[in-house]
């Protein structure tokens, strides 16, 4: 809102399908019934302009502001194509744009509409409603514009596979269109009102408001730093230490930044469920010192799903029955009586309303001011909320990225895609009975898959797979034609979910450049795939990135910096900042072991019982909790039995420690406890885990806790254990990926590329790890402990260039003088 009275926006594409939906969700209809493709259409968008003569005028922009009483209601959006043709055989003539042309009086005016669809054009009976209500936008505001008594609609529907058209014309009278357009307007008018009411609210809120704590060293630069980027529409990489206060240093500059009129809406990006929690509390708190906002956390639809099974059909689910004729009141109503939409609130008004409480989540984050949820609801091109990010379109958004160290690999797995030949034949036996044509299509697929698995011994790198994506088209289109036809039948819900890894699969092709890798490869279980694997992310960010405003991305790991500038996005100019920490060095002891390692050849019974000792003496110098990460299960189990063995230590389970809750703990004098994490943890192991970390299960207890845990792992970071609930962490190796074809892949299309093969693919992924870990032990600027990194190879100057400032100050350690360190460390200022 920079002018005075204020201005209210919305896309002609949001505008009708945000007010003409209807019906129910079906997911039977699969992608055709949605119809409309993703950025694969855009291709054949331009194929189709390109073919049309001079009289035809492509990507043409267009807009009416409405004055309504307090704001100015603007409708935009972007014609696919105007034609234009007098008949009289005069000229027309261009003004300054397009929108000034000066037609002839007897001009022919017809505005087409093109959408690339995954359903064969045959079977299309009548234009899809929403899309024929945003042609007859286009053709309202145009007709308006140039005051024409008559104008055209032309809705252009192209297969995306078989390249197939099929036309639908159809004249409207002015009068008609107008009585039409404004019945729709009338319809929005209270959705308009209310955003307009609200963000003067919020506006006024935040010239009012302050930061919530007194600055902590650094901070206050920080946050100016997040500011400026914001003003200047820039990326910021933020290294930020722990106990710089992240969160709150991010999300306060961003709200004001939004008072400005810099941004209009705020998206908290996390990787974790508990980061997004700490972001909610942050934006609480701001709302408690006078913030005035909306605020929701997305939450994943399996957890929001009111069903035994998640099958989004009216048939399996009632509250996908209707749900479109009644999700629109439900969410008015829930805007005017709550700010803050937690699960538990989402649940209830679901329920009054008998809609999916996951949809009307994503309809509620319209309207909210804030929006915290995972990385996927931005950046996967599955996922992604295609009411902000729909192809075209760019908003006022301003992009928290939290834990950005996680993106890097995220990323690749969202851009990536594979397909199995074993699927294949499955699939072709559960259809073959109903579809003989479709069976040979199946079998085609697969007998290329055969060839390219004989050629396979280790792995295969393909600069071409044109004839598999050719059969696989076929197979595709066929396919969908088959699911269209068949609404129900026993095996609908493998075969579809085969159809839609199969369309992602062909999606993911489209965007196939340099930055990726085909290659093929048996995996251990025996089966062969062929992966779209994108190795450099960075280009599919950035065209998510560039949606919005700014974007800063910060963690405590971001170290090498250019490192994940370079896969995080393209631009060159991007800002940079190594925040200052609120810690001192005298609150840690940071130990680097230099006779221990974790190379293969070095992994023996000698090595594990130094490794063991290493334990043990740390757990003996002061008695606390202390979490010991490996770079594997195998090797963490084979240390694990060694220090078992010894007579000081006692093994614990988890479940133990649960059970035993205001009991007091056996009599076990000096004795070690230790526990093992375990893989694929349930939610309540995880959490039986962390209890033993507990103030008043560790004051039961009376000797030590060692808690076995794996590096990279789900404790080797966003867990928060302050004060005496963690002691020490000791990291047992560099943390290096293992070995596999992907990685060597990986590491060969670095080192061609920069040189950096081996960095790329292992060492700064392994360090991130290590660094994460070694976070665990000093959260809050009262807390003590010592870290210890046991692997010789961080002497080496390739790992030493990686330390963050922070551990300028270390010890070089052996198993024969550690003792005296850690007893050094403890006794000072009384620590013991």
């Amino acid at each position: 809102m920079k002018n005075e009275k204020g201005i209210i926006k919305i896309s002609v594409r949001n505008l009708v399908e945000f007010i003409l939906r209807e019906g129910d969700i079906d997911n039977r209809n699969g992608k055709a019934a949605s119809a409309e493709a993703m950025q694969e259409g855009s291709r054949m968008h331009r194929k189709i302009q390109q073919r049309m003569g001079p009289n035809y005028h492509a990507e043409v922009p267009l807009r009416i502001a409405i004055e309504e009483e307090d704001y100015q209601l603007v409708i935009e959006g972007r014609a696919d194509g105007i034609m234009i043709e007098n008949t009289d055989d005069s000229e027309y003539t261009f003004a300054d744009n397009f929108n000034h042309i000066e037609l002839g009086c007897d001009a022919r005016v017809t505005i087409d509409e093109i959408k690339g669809i995954y359903q064969k054009v045959e079977l299309l009976e009548a234009p899809i409603g929403v899309h024929l209500a945003q042609a007859k936008c286009y053709a309202y505001i145009y007709a308006v514009q140039h005051d024409l008594p008559r104008i055209g609609v032309q809705m252009t529907y192209c297969n995306l596979d078989t390249k197939d058209i099929r036309y639908f014309k159809e004249e409207f009278a002015f009068g008609e269109l107008s009585e039409w357009f404004w019945h729709l307007v009338d319809e929005y008018k209270k959705w308009a009102d209310f955003q307009f009411a609200w963000r003067k609210l919020r506006q006024d809120s935040i010239k009012r408001l302050e930061f919530p704590y007194e600055y902590r060293k650094g901070q206050k630069e920080l946050a100016a730093g997040v500011y400026r980027t914001i003003a200047r529409g820039k990326n910021l990489f933020i290294q930020a230490p722990t106990g710089v206060g992240k969160t709150i240093s991010t999300i306060f500059p961003a709200v004001k930044a939004v008072g400005e009129d810099l941004g209009d809406k705020i998206f908290y990006l996390t990787a974790k469920t508990i980061t997004g929690t700490v972001a909610r509390e942050a934006f609480e708190l701001l709302r408690t010192k006078g913030y005035q906002a909306k605020v929701i956390q997305i939450t994943a639809k399996e957890k929001l799903c009111k069903c035994e099974e998640m099958d989004c059909n009216p048939v399996h689910c009632p509250y996908a029955k209707g749900h479109y004729d009644r999700v629109n009141d439900a969410v008015y109503n829930l805007l005017q009586k709550e700010d803050v939409f937690t699960r538990e609130v989402l649940l209830e008004q679901a329920e009054e309303y008998m809609v999916c409480p996951f949809e009307m989540c994503l309809d509620v984050a319209t309207w909210v001011d804030d929006i915290i949820c995972d990385y996927n609801y931005v950046f996967d091109p599955n996922v992604y909320l295609k009411r902000f990010f729909a192809e075209g379109t760019k908003g006022d958004y301003i992009f928290l990225v939290d834990e950005a160290h996680n993106l890097v690999e995220r990323s690749r797995e969202m851009y990536s895609a594979e397909l199995y030949k074993e699927d294949f034949l499955a699939t072709k036996k559960l259809i073959r009975h109903y579809d003989e044509r479709l069976a040979a299509d199946f079998e085609k697929c697969n007998r290329i898959l055969l060839e390219y698995k004989r050629e396979c011994e280790k792995y295969v790198l393909y600069d071409n797979i044109g004839n598999l994506i050719f059969a696989l088209m076929r197979l595709a289109s066929n396919l969908d034609e088959f699911l269209q036809k068949r609404a129900e039948f026993p095996e609908r819900k493998e075969v579809t979910e085969f159809y839609l890894n199969l369309r992602n699969f062909m999606n993911m092709y489209e965007l196939v450049d340099e930055h990726y890798v085909i290659y093929s490869e048996h995996e251990e279980d025996g089966r062969f795939k062929i992966k779209l694997y994108c190795v450099d992310p960075s280009l599919n960010l950035q065209e998510r990135i560039d949606k919005g405003n700014a974007t800063i991305f910060f963690s405590a790991t971001l170290l090498p910096i250019q490192y994940y500038k370079n896969l995080l996005s393209t631009k060159k100019d991007n800002y940079a900042v190594y925040a200052e920490t609120a810690f001192s060095d005298d609150q840690r002891l940071l130990l680097f072991g230099n006779d221990v390692s974790s190379k293969y050849t070095r992994r023996n019974a000698k090595e594990f019982a130094r490794i063991a000792d290493y334990i043990r003496m740390t757990a003996q110098a002061k008695k606390g909790n202390y979490m010991v990460f490996f770079p594997s299960y195998k090797m963490m189990q084979q240390v694990y039995e060694v220090f078992c063995g010894l007579a000081q230590v006692l093994p614990e389970k988890p479940e133990d420690i649960e059970n035993s809750e205001g009991q007091s703990m056996p009599d076990d004098s000096g004795k070690i406890s230790a526990i093992l994490q375990q893989p694929s943890m349930k939610e309540e192991e995880r959490e039986a885990f962390l209890a033993a970390f507990s103030e008043e299960t560790s004051a039961a207890r009376n000797g030590s806790l060692v808690a076995f845990c794996v590096l990279g792992g789900i404790f080797g970071e966003g867990i928060d254990l302050k004060n005496e609930q963690l002691i020490g962490a000791i990291i047992v190796g560099t943390g290096l990926p293992q070995i596999s074809n992907e990685r060597e892949i990986l590491m060969n299309y670095y080192e061609k590329r920069s040189g950096e093969g081996f960095d790329y693919a292992y060492r700064y992924p392994g360090m991130n790890k290590v660094l994460q870990a070694a976070g665990r032990v000093i959260r809050t600027v009262s807390d003590v402990g010592v870290i210890e990194l046991l692997d010789e190879r961080f002497l080496q100057s390739d790992y030493r260039g990686l330390f963050p400032r922070e551990w300028e100050k270390r010890t070089v350690c052996n198993v024969g003088n550690v003792e005296g360190y850690l007893r050094e460390f403890w006794e000072a200022d009384g620590r013991c």
